[in-house]
């Protein structure tokens, strides 16, 4: 039986007295939605989002990490996988720390890679529609890109359905940003463009009567952690690896 360990991977660090503005830079960059923030003694006091981050511009340049601390999802190098995703479905994180017993940080579990073993292992109850968020934060094909930047900013999202008219058209997200570079490079560079030059199309959805173990298999088949629901080419919703991990029964 895998244990936490079995999927640890290195997750950047900072220190509470770190600024805000070198978390940004790191989030803004790569791949992690999240940061672990250390004491004096290295010892983990939680965690700093995305979002947050990013809502630090740089006429707040000497702002500080610790006013930006949340309590993080933690758990043993030899925990069943099962109680990470207990803890992250606390916290409704997207990762676990690893800690030893002096508190110190290991690494961490991030969710990307714990859902497909979760999701091959324990049962998936429910329908689409019972478990998805109705109220969606969209965005339009004309839109200019750094609008994305400060959809992700605002909402805490990292990816958003592509709608004209109540139809969806596609998908944008942090990763479309990433992929042009860098998100910093490509909202520089982009001003004057907009969403639908590098929106993934056809965007990949789910309809509200299949079952919520179905739209796993596809968020695990095309690797991604937003599906929207659509019914007669109408976006009605959003399913998330959240969503599906409320829906798990977890018997370990």
């Amino acid at each position: 039986m895998k244990v936490a360990s079995d999927l640890m991977v290195a997750v950047p660090k900072l220190h509470y007295n770190d600024f805000v503005t070198k978390a940004r830079s790191v989030l803004r960059e790569d791949v992690f939605r999240e940061l672990y923030v250390l004491d004096d003694r290295d010892h983990l006091l939680g965690y700093l989002d995305i979002s947050d981050a990013l809502k630090v511009t740089g006429t707040k340049s000497n702002v500080t990490v610790e006013g930006f601390v949340k309590e993080a999802a933690t758990t043993s190098p030899d925990a069943p996988l099962g109680q990470v995703a207990q803890a992250i479905r606390k916290y409704s994180s997207s990762s676990a720390a690893i800690v030893d017993t002096d508190g110190r940080v290991l690494g961490g579990v991030l969710l990307s890679d714990l859902f497909p073993v979760l999701t091959s292992r324990h049962e998936i109850r429910g329908r689409v529609a019972d478990v998805m968020s109705r109220d969606v934060v969209t965005a339009a094909p004309h839109d200019p890109i750094p609008r994305i930047y400060t959809l992700i900013t605002a909402s805490g999202f990292s990816a958003f359905p592509v709608v004209a008219k109540r139809d969806l058209i596609g998908i944008v997200s942090r990763r479309d940003l990433l992929r042009a570079g860098s998100v910093r490079t490509a909202v520089k560079n982009a001003a004057d463009s907009t969403v639908e030059r590098i929106m993934t199309t056809p965007a990949v959805t789910v309809s509200p009567d299949e079952t919520v173990g179905a739209a796993a298999a596809l968020m695990v088949r095309h690797n991604i952690s937003r599906l929207p629901v659509v019914e007669d080419a109408h976006l009605v919703g959003i399913i998330d690896r959240h969503d599906v991990l409320n829906a798990l029964v977890i018997q370990e």
